[in-house]
């Protein structure tokens, strides 16, 4: 990572030089500073809000905030970092916070409804998602209208939700894989297998996605591994879900084959799969 203050010495050290060839006034030169000071703090928060640790993230926020406590982008930055380290009442007090002040936007009660969904809260994430002029029509919004739609179990208002927020984005695949899951869960599992490959097709690399989709080829007693990009560990970890779930359907014989090829694909000791099949048989 690298540190502001080098940057910004550095900056100020061509600056003053500069000024000394070319008269550049000390006005010119500080104004110079500011406007790499502003470009380095404005890079820093896009680390902290992306790649650097949750909790890293927290503190650098609220670091920031004890020195300039009304900048209103700082907080938001913290409350995102705090919903990314599972801090969701700190979240919500945080984006309350933002909401009380004049500058506040829907995006912001986007950023709250999606918190209480995340803590469970799905009255409250309803109200604020209600209270969202109809007129904002964008991908965020559909996709918690329907993870809420989901929760109520109102199948075809999900489903058009999903569909809507699938057409807003051109990185579908987790909205795909929850629609794909909200499916699995309503027992529909061909609908469910259409829409974990369709995920798949935009992220081959989706463990997530694969193990759904094995699922709801399990559901169908379709046993037998899709034909996807997988590697050994992966390959040893769905055979165990579908091992499992055959199991869990009656299938008992089919399961243990199939844990048994687990443990034996698995490229180190796969002890849940072991512990799995030698309770199956007795051991």
């Amino acid at each position: 990572m690298r540190h502001p203050n080098l940057v910004i010495l550095c900056l100020l050290g061509t600056g003053l030089l500069a000024g000394c060839q070319k008269g550049v006034s000390r006005a010119q030169a500080d104004r110079a500073v500011a406007e790499a000071q502003a470009v380095d703090q404005s890079n820093l928060t896009d680390i902290m809000l992306t790649v650097a640790d949750p909790m890293e993230a927290v503190n650098y926020f609220k670091n920031a905030l004890a020195v300039s406590p009304d900048k209103i982008d700082l907080k938001r930055g913290l409350a995102r970092s705090q919903s990314r380290a599972g801090l969701y009442a700190e979240a919500t007090g945080t984006l309350g916070d933002i909401l009380s002040t004049p500058e506040a936007t829907d995006d912001d009660r986007l950023a709250l409804a999606d918190v209480l969904i995340r803590s469970n809260e799905w009255g409250k994430a309803e109200g604020v998602l209600n209270a969202i002029p109809p007129t904002v029509e964008t991908y965020e919004r559909y996709r918690l209208e329907a993870m809420v739609a989901d929760s109520k179990k109102d199948w075809k208002k999900a489903d058009s939700f999903y569909s809507v927020a699938v057409g807003l984005t051109n990185k579908p695949q987790s909205i795909l894989n929850n629609w794909g899951f909200s499916k699995l869960t309503r027992g529909d599992g061909p609908g469910a297998e259409k829409l974990f490959l369709q995920a798949l097709t935009y992220d081959s690399s989706m463990f997530t996605a694969k193990n759904n989709l094995v699922m709801s080829r399990a559901m169908q007693r379709k046993y037998e591994l899709p034909v996807i990009a997988m590697t050994q560990d992966e390959k040893a970890k769905l055979l165990y879900t579908a091992g499992l779930a055959a199991v869990k359907q009656g299938d008992t014989t089919t399961g243990k084959r199939l844990l048994q090829e687990a443990v034996d694909t698995a490229p180190t000791y796969f002890e849940e799969a072991a512990r799995s099949l030698a309770a199956l048989e007795g051991r």
